[in-house]
């Protein structure tokens, strides 16, 4: 099964960490990384939402064992609740290495580039997940990390909250991509990829043009190109932690821009952020809870 050649790891003897699950995706990320001569180091977090996710952690542990690979636990607490899926992944990231290598598929790509466009997300999301260093798969499909499991005789750990229909992401890929292939007559997946491409390019351009201005100006906004003025506002608010590290849909870039053409003097963003418009300039203020954290 020739997949390392759809791949992209580094060179041999670079050392690289792998944040692998246990899942099918993870565990061939381990694989992958490991024949691509890689120095690699699995690492596992656990998040301690059900009974018994410690043990996970062993079937990690063992195959990097008879793979040469070295290995690593962590683990967070996540409490139930809201947003479980975007808190979880936060915790994640904040005990994982910078640079850690994750098992994003294909078909990651187009699930996510659907979520984006029902969060009504811009061309920065409508890229999806982008190709990067850190995603090596990102050109294999699900059906391939799953196929070289069962060849190698792995057994991949089965999280049920992947069909738990109360988690978006899981009606998407189990309800609306089924639906695409089916009225389509074909595999969505690949045509959601190239578009991913294409808009991925798109907001690269868009995203040079929009760097020039400056982004609390409003005459600056004003006299920019809308796509131009959208993009510079989604940068400023992402940079400032508006939207938990996802760019602002395009109806909170409107109101900004609103204020920015003197529409009206300010408005609410998202989650209590406020943009305002005195002598000119645009302000942009956090909401009391971002405040009380910051002086706590």
């Amino acid at each position: 099964m020739d997949l390392l050649s759809r791949c992209s790891f580094p060179v041999p003897g670079t050392e690289v960490a792998c944040a692998v699950s246990g899942g099918a995706d993870s565990l061939a990320l381990l694989v992958l990384a490991v024949r691509a001569g890689c120095e690699v180091i699995a690492i596992h977090v656990d998040h301690g939402l059900r009974a018994g996710s410690e043990v996970e952690a062993l079937v990690v542990a063992d195959v990097a064992a008879g793979l040469g690979a070295g290995f690593r636990s962590e683990r967070v607490q996540v409490a139930p609740g809201a947003n479980l899926e975007a808190r979880a992944r936060e915790a994640r990231y904040r005990v994982l290495p910078a640079g850690v290598l994750t098992g994003h598929t294909a078909d990651d790509r187009a699930e996510t580039m659907i979520l984006n466009l029902l969060r009504g997300a811009g061309p920065a999301g409508m890229a999806g997940i982008r190709r990067g260093t850190q995603r090596p798969l990102i050109d294999l499909r699900r059906s391939d990390t799953e196929a070289l499991c069962a060849a190698l005789g792995l057994d991949p750990v089965q999280d049920p909250s992947n069909q738990d229909p109360a988690f978006r992401r899981n009606r998407v890929r189990h309800e609306i991509l089924p639906l695409l292939a089916d009225v389509a007559d074909r595999d969505p997946v690949p045509v959601l990829v190239r578009q991913a491409d294409l808009f991925a390019d798109l907001d690269d351009a868009t995203a040079g043009l929009a760097s020039q201005l400056d982004p609390s100006s409003s005459s600056e906004l004003a006299a920019a190109a809308p796509a131009v003025a959208g993009a510079a506002v989604q940068a400023w608010l992402l940079a400032a932690g508006v939207g938990d590290g996802y760019p602002a849909d395009r109806a909170a870039v409107n109101r900004v821009l609103a204020v920015a053409r003197h529409e009206c003097v300010a408005t609410e963003v998202l989650g209590g952020w406020r943009v305002a418009r005195s002598a000119g300039r645009l302000s942009l203020t956090a909401p009391a809870s971002c405040k009380d954290a910051a002086h706590g």
